[in-house]
């Protein structure tokens, strides 16, 4: 949260990022045009957007499993929840401070984004759970196992 929050200032700006972003994309892409060099740089801070979210969303996952002594990929909807919840607010919290940032601005789309990552990350745990539960079905999701951690 520290990393988001410091990233949400100044130093991350598009104006900022698009002075080393810029000449790597032109390095990589050099026919890209001015429309298509636009478009990706949109496309990479949106992405960073996702990505944040998609550790946070894993971290807090983290936190609350471990810390009630459950395995971090067995799935319980609470802590889903929760985990949910704190991103979301997280999300909307950042964008309320880069509302004072003269270089940024506020934008519910990247709130919708920030929570489409931490979903996704949600629906990694999910689907991963499923996976171990399939593998092994001794395996009662409440079940401790050194291996797990």
């Amino acid at each position: 949260m520290v990393i988001i929050y410091g990233g949400s200032g100044d130093t991350l700006s598009f104006q900022h990022t698009s002075r080393f972003l810029g000449p790597l994309l032109r390095w990589l892409f050099p026919d890209l045009g001015p429309a298509g060099f636009s478009q990706a740089l949109f496309l990479i801070r949106k992405l960073g957007h996702l990505t944040e979210y998609f550790l946070l969303m894993l971290l807090a996952w983290r936190a609350l499993r471990l810390t009630t002594g459950h395995r971090f990929w067995s799935w319980h909807p609470r802590p889903a929840a929760l985990a949910l919840v704190l991103a979301g607010a997280y999300a909307v919290s950042d964008e309320f401070h880069q509302k004072f940032v003269q270089t940024r601005q506020a934008s519910g789309i990247d709130v919708l984004i920030d929570i489409s990552g931490a979903t996704l990350a949600l629906g990694l745990i999910w689907l991963v759970s499923r996976w171990k539960r399939r593998r092994d079905p001794a395996l009662g999701p409440e079940e401790e196992t050194t291996a797990s951690r």
